[in-house]
């Protein structure tokens, strides 16, 4: 009988240490698997998937960087706005929408302030999402405020009677909670 103690212990070291390359390799494996643009095709050697995980970290923590800049800068101008709201004593509107639905034309009337542009942009976006074929569309300002004026066509499936047409009814559902959102 061996009563050396180390000759006992260096096959349980070799298990531990067996044990520990095999867990740092599939911790390797599911750190290169989060990457993007990941192929599991493409075997790379192991400092080679490192190097891509560090340099991907390192591209999320600028882009996170410049989305806090950008956060910050347009924090600033809200705080602005509502300042200069307080001062003025005018209190920032909400949008408006009215949809007058005639036939298969829909007659879309958008108020809003001159500093919510995006938002005429974002009901385009919605209307041609819902198949509308806009006709024409303007605008006018009054003071700080946008009047925005649109007219379109809806398709009409199947013919111009049939009953249970619902695209104006569906645009109106879509556009009111888009603004409801919005407003949020």
């Amino acid at each position: 009988m061996n009563d050396n103690p180390n000759v006992s212990s260096r096959p349980d070291r070799k298990v531990i240490e067996r044990n520990r390359r095999t867990q740092m390799k599939a911790l390797y494996s599911e750190l290169y698997s989060l990457l993007p643009r990941h192929s599991s095709g493409e075997s790379k050697s192991l400092p080679d998937q490192l190097h891509e995980a560090a340099s991907y970290i390192k591209k999320l923590q600028i882009n996170l960087e410049r989305m806090k800049e950008k956060k910050d800068s347009l924090m600033s101008v809200e705080r602005l706005r509502n300042t200069r709201s307080r001062m003025t004593g005018k209190v920032p509107k909400s949008p408006q929408i009215q949809i007058h639905e005639m036939g298969s034309s829909l007659v879309i009337g958008l108020t809003t302030e001159s500093n919510s542009r995006f938002l005429f942009t974002q009901t385009i976006r919605v209307l041609q999402e819902e198949g509308a074929e806009i006709v024409n569309a303007g605008f006018s300002v009054v003071d700080d405020t946008v009047f925005h004026i649109i007219n379109l066509t809806v398709a009409i499936i199947g013919h111009e009677s049939a009953p249970d047409y619902g695209g104006g009814r569906r645009i109106s559902e879509r556009l009111n909670k888009f603004l409801n959102d919005a407003d949020a």
